[in-house]
């Protein structure tokens, strides 16, 4: 092959053509003037329409700011938070869950006024699982900063059955490098640190102003980052990084500590029909994103010596009712938030926009200081007129795409009451697959001892669930998924093993897995066995003329896992639009 490739190189006299003779990147804001309080945001792309310019919506993006917080809520011990004391460092005491795109719960989609995309809310529990099985480690080194995306270790989590170091329930949030203790057996890693929550922190918390013998980040005078590049004129090319830092003093002079984050989301993540969408001129679209703005209360306390013994979670606030993006780092010894979060209270926010909007701290929290609005941003091409005309010879283009349909299966038990036999749909047509994620179910019932009580495992700080992971160990036997009557999978799923190797490797992967030396995907057998336990099953197989046919889905299977299930379906299906790609006109 390396022989056949030089010579044909060797024969070569031109480059390629040009296909396009110009491109251009146009920018448009939001309809929402920064104001992000009715946690929605709407685009609409008539200023793009209007352009005379085919527009390239494959490869669009978002760019969101967004304002990370922690403050004080106590009064009387406003002074135990001193955020901007080097001993005290907060800088690594929160971050993000794993993708920007956590922050959309659910989108709509209107093209020239008919709804083409439906709203589905937890979409993002979807283009999660989406994003861990296409992806690709080097996708990760190269796009990771750009979009937040680095997958949390699945065997450095932890489980708590009360209050302590960790916070409560699954938390996978330390960020320590390994202890080097070689003296702990069978606990995986869990006395060293995830990898990928603290790569997650330093896409985001480069903080110019790091105090005398900082050592998490920078120093003092001539070694702090601030003699290169200052926070003011960090703010001016809208870089991710820590702008507030202020101790707190007394009643009037609060704790508070910010990260302005200027995060990108490319719109081929957040659904498919934006990855399938050709070069279109006149396209007006109008999408919807509803935002999942999240403040976590919580109480802290310490053994007297600067270093905080237990982390006990509030309550939990989302008004679209989804995941919680930020996650509060663990107060082990070394660990982001060991001596920084001593006893008081405190609010956690991530808030769309510049401004905090949870309205208990917000009249003390600075602005953001990067942009205060969503923005669009669409490449704009022009075509070589030989080119052009050739790409209109035709110009219906048949756009296939998938949407999903969502369905919740609540309190599975465990062990001999877990048996599931529940019907999803009664006829969905053009169905391509089904994903189930399971999550511990919510704290209700004796076999769910050690969850916060009356909190969704993915509205949790400390827990990765709903946000590219599942709860970990949990276990499904004699599973199968039965369409129209019909067993999808020819001899029920028994062990973990078959359903990983016979059904989940590969999917949505470089040549399906099945060449060696060129594949992608990021979750291997330990992952899907300790924390990423999805159950997936392609049942896109059927001949054509039954495509059209509306199908009935139901899951079949035991819930083995000590601990009572929520288990969340997801089924893909086919959709198509026709549209004509000279005047964006649906046909």
């Amino acid at each position: 092959m390396c022989d056949k490739l030089i010579f044909d190189l060797s024969q070569e006299v031109e480059g390629s053509p040009s296909v396009f003779i110009n491109k251009s990147w146009l920018n448009i804001l939001d309809n929402q003037n920064s104001n992000y309080n009715s946690n929605q945001s709407v685009i609409d792309t008539s200023q793009l329409s209007n352009s005379n310019k085919f527009m390239s919506y494959r490869e669009a993006y978002l760019s969101v700011p967004m304002l990370l917080t922690i403050a004080t809520t106590d009064l009387a011990t406003a002074g135990a938070f001193a955020p901007a004391t080097n001993a005290t460092s907060a800088d690594y005491a929160i971050g993000l869950k794993n993708w920007f795109g956590q922050i959309v719960h659910s989108l709509t989609l209107d093209y020239n006024g008919t709804t083409i995309i439906q709203q589905t809310p937890w979409c993002n529990m979807w283009n999660s699982f989406k994003l861990m099985t296409s992806l690709s480690w080097n996708d990760v080194l190269t796009q990771g900063a750009t979009i937040g995306f680095y997958p949390d270790d699945p065997t450095t989590w932890f489980f708590a059955g009360s209050a302590g170091v960790e916070g409560q329930g699954t938390s996978n949030s330390t960020n320590q490098p390994s202890t080097g203790n070689l003296t702990i057996f069978n606990r995986y890693k869990q006395t060293e640190g995830n990898a990928g929550f603290l790569a997650r922190q330093r896409y985001i918390n480069y903080d110019p102003d790091a105090t005398a013998g900082d050592d998490i980040n920078g120093g003092a005078g001539n070694n702090s980052f601030s003699f290169l590049l200052s926070g003011s004129t960090t703010s001016q090319i809208w870089k991710s990084y820590v702008s507030t830092k202020r101790n707190g003093v007394n009643a009037t002079t609060q704790g508070c500590f910010s990260i302005s984050i200027m995060a990108t989301i490319y719109l081929k993540h957040l659904h498919s029909f934006f990855a399938m969408c050709p070069l279109l001129k006149g396209a007006y679209m109008k999408m919807t994103l509803n935002l999942n703005n999240t403040s976590v209360s919580f109480t802290t306390t310490d053994d007297g010596a600067g270093n905080v013994s237990t982390i006990s979670l509030g309550s939990t606030s989302n008004a679209v009712g989804g995941v919680c993006p930020l996650q509060i780092a663990s107060a082990k010894a070394l660990n982001g938030a060991s001596k920084t979060l001593l006893a008081c209270s405190y609010v956690a926010d991530l808030s769309v926009g510049s401004k905090c909007l949870n309205p208990q701290i917000a009249s003390y929290v600075p602005e953001g200081s990067v942009s205060k609005s969503i923005y669009l941003y669409v490449p704009s091409y022009v075509f070589n007129p030989v080119f052009e005309a050739s790409y209109l010879s035709s110009p219906i283009k048949s756009i296939k795409y998938t949407d999903i349909y969502q369905y919740q299966v609540l309190n599975v038990g465990g062990g001999a009451s877990g048996q599931v036999n529940q019907l999803l749909t009664n006829g969905i047509s053009g169905i391509k697959s089904i994903l189930v994620i399971p999550f511990f179910g919510v704290g209700a019932g004796t076999n769910n001892t050690g969850l916060p009580t009356g909190m969704p495992v993915y509205q949790s700080p400390f827990d990765p669930a709903g946000c590219g992971a599942t709860s970990p160990l949990t276990g499904l036997t004699n599973f199968n998924v039965v369409v129209s009557g019909q067993n999808a999978i020819y001899n029920t799923q028994r062990y973990t093993f078959e359903e990983y190797n016979n059904q989940f490797y590969g999917v949505n992967a470089v040549n399906g897995g099945c060449v060696d030396g060129l594949t992608s995907g990021l979750i291997d057998r330990l992952g899907f066995d300790m924390e990423y336990s999805y159950y997936y099953v392609d049942l896109s197989r059927m001949l054509p003329v039954e495509e059209s046919v509306p199908k009935s889905v139901q899951i079949v299977g035991q819930n083995i896992s000590q601990k009572a299930l929520d288990l969340w379906c997801f089924i893909e299906y086919e959709v198509g639009v026709d549209i004509d790609a000279l005047t964006g006109v649906r046909t």
